[in-house]
């Protein structure tokens, strides 16, 4: 990808957003399959060790949620530069993201690294769980410092209109993942700490290939020299991405206080959690996909100042994503004990655990107005609004009545799905009365690039 994809995607909007949508789509599956390989594994190692990277999935988050808030931060403004058909400022853009993200990983390696048997504890993992949840997630841990520029490069690729490339890498990867996992989970008999090694030898591999390809087959010159310190796009960058990394840490904020509230119940429970997570990601891969893909088109439109392909492009968007996801929760429904048995042979856990699945999936259609908002949003080079709607959703709404519904109604562990439920229907009134405001202005919203 050797040419700006901007003139393309302006004749026809529609199908950029499917020639951006599926690779990203695949990319999430592969993303995904990182864990449901890894928690299918260890699975069969015991319940136990599912309930350890239980425990350590939110801090996975939290290492998401600040890598992916400066790849957003990074994307929207690379797409704008591109838009405004400014090469030198995408350019630079991306070596800012790329700077940043290796600075703030090797931060956060050094900070958090002794406390983290200190933060497990706090997030109810113990004894012989949160041994194993603590060898699992310092070895993940150190491996953010190739996690984190790997993400930023796969953006750079994407806001370009190359999501393709990103698509081989992860794909490679997963692959090396998959033949990793039972050689050192089993062969090598390091358990949970097999899992983590693997993880870290396919961020590194990954990484290799990003840099390679940068090289090679793309329209950006990624390259030190094309770094030049600005002030203005470090902001714009920090702008977007500051909130976004929040709304994501919010989530992750989510998952700790939902494990300890299943703790309440028993360590079953804390995995029925993972396994659910797990299975409502892969459901809301494909809506995830568009709303990814609608950072690129929002941006690069915004940047191109062609508001009427922007308004259309994002409301054709809503409605494909919602008709996906109506889709998907209907399969998990009537599939929740299948799915389930993917990951474990326990009955107690699988029966659990269908029972909370058949409420829980019908979160996906609501899940479509809140994500996407908030993703054309940081396309324009909005973060609050997105951060709103979490807010809204998780903070102001859903764990409220989780705690009310489990600690004061006595009312059992399904209604924890029941109160997310509607703290998602929550989040959609607030989501479409911020899309519609915004998109009544955005003709004058709409201003030109500076350098």
């Amino acid at each position: 990808m050797k040419n700006n994809k901007v003139d393309e995607f302006i004749a026809n909007p529609k199908r950029a957003l499917f020639v951006l949508s599926l690779p990203v789509l695949v990319g999430m599956f592969v993303q995904t399959m990182f864990n449901i390989v890894d928690t299918a594994f260890i699975g069969r190692v015991g319940t136990d060790a599912i309930a350890a990277l239980t425990f350590t999935f939110p801090l996975f988050v939290v290492l998401i949620a600040l890598v992916s808030g400066l790849a957003m931060g990074t994307t929207s403004r690379v797409s704008r530069y591109l838009g405004s058909k400014n090469k030198l400022g995408a350019e630079n853009a991306a070596m800012h993201g790329l700077y940043v993200s290796l600075i703030v990983a090797f931060i956060l390696i050094i900070v958090v690294n002794p406390f983290l048997p200190y933060i497990l504890s706090f997030l109810g993992a113990s004894g012989q769980v949160g041994v194993l949840a603590l060898s699992y997630f310092r070895i993940i841990l150190f491996g953010i410092c190739f996690m984190f520029p790997a993400m930023i490069l796969n953006n750079i690729f994407s806001a370009q209109g190359d999501t393709v490339t990103p698509m081989i890498i992860q794909i490679s990867s997963l692959v090396l993942n998959i033949i990793l996992d039972p050689i050192l989970i089993f062969g090598f008999n390091l358990g949970v700490k097999g899992a983590a090694i693997a993880t870290v030898i396919s961020m590194f591999f990954s990484l290799v290939l990003y840099v390679i390809l940068i090289q090679v087959n793309s329209y950006l010159k990624i390259h030190p020299s094309s770094f030049n310190f600005s002030k203005s796009i470090s902001k714009d960058i920090f702008f977007v991405g500051l909130p976004a990394s929040f709304t994501m840490l919010l989530m992750s904020l989510n998952f700790m206080v939902i494990n300890r509230i299943m703790v309440y119940f028993s360590f079953t429970h804390v995995a029925l959690i993972g396994i659910v997570t797990r299975l409502e990601s892969l459901g809301t891969m494909p809506i995830f996909s568009i709303s990814a893909a609608l950072i690129t088109l929002t941006g690069m439109f915004y940047g191109a100042k062609r508001s009427d392909l922007l308004k259309k492009t994002i409301w054709y968007g809503i409605k494909i994503a919602i008709s996906i996801g109506l889709f998907t929760a209907v399969l998990l429904v009537l599939f929740s004990e299948l799915f389930f048995r993917i990951f474990t042979t326990d009955a107690n856990l699988i029966s659990l655990g269908v029972s909370f699945l058949r409420i829980e999936a019908w979160i996906l259609p609501l899940v479509v107005i809140p994500m996407i908002v908030s993703r054309v949003m940081y396309g324009m080079g909005f973060g609050l609004p997105g951060l709103m709607i979490a807010l809204t959703r998780i903070v102001f709404v859903g764990i409220p009545l989780s705690l009310i519904f489990v600690f004061v109604f006595n009312w059992g562990y399904l209604s924890i799905a029941f109160a997310f439920v509607i703290s998602s229907i929550v989040a959609n009134v607030v989501g479409f009365l911020l899309l519609r405001s915004k998109l009544k202005k955005v003709n004058s919203d709409i201003n030109p690039v500076k350098i």
